[in-house]
């Protein structure tokens, strides 16, 4: 009875952000590609070259979330909260409920958000540390 429900917020929620965090790294990436390989010729390791880059996209993508977290109670009252109220839920065990689910949506988006990264990482250089920008041309996406 729970688990469907919260699984499909937290996962609904984290493949919003690791779609966005993969956007903002791919984007950056076409645009500053050069950057990157500059940096990896005069010596740097890859996560030295691409770890901006990374930290971007992760920052781009738990923006939402974090938003939506600093308005919660004062600006918008969740679905969830105001339906338990209304169907005479103490309010504060229903501020409760609503705060345990907000924070399991922001770990659920952040571990998604910097393992998706991680794994982008991983896939866009070798064994040998050479950045591989073929790498970043997605199926059925024009370059």
């Amino acid at each position: 009875q729970y688990l469907i429900p919260l699984g499909g917020m937290m996962l609904g929620n984290a493949m919003t952000a690791a779609t966005l965090a993969v956007e903002r790294l791919v984007t950056d990436l076409k645009r500053s590609g050069s950057d990157v390989e500059v940096m990896l010729a005069l010596g740097a390791s890859p996560a030295q070259a691409l770890g901006p880059l990374m930290r971007s996209a992760v920052h781009t993508a738990m923006m939402p979330t974090i938003n939506t977290m600093m308005i919660v109670g004062i600006v918008s009252l969740p679905g969830m909260m105001t339906g338990q109220i209304l169907s005479g839920t103490a309010p504060m065990q229903a501020v409760k409920y609503q705060i345990v689910i907000m924070f399991l949506i922001a770990s659920s988006t952040a571990l998604g958000t910097v393992g998706v990264v991680l794994l982008s990482f991983s896939r866009l250089f070798n064994a040998e540390h050479q950045f591989l920008p073929q790498r970043l041309k997605l199926p059925g996406n024009p370059p």
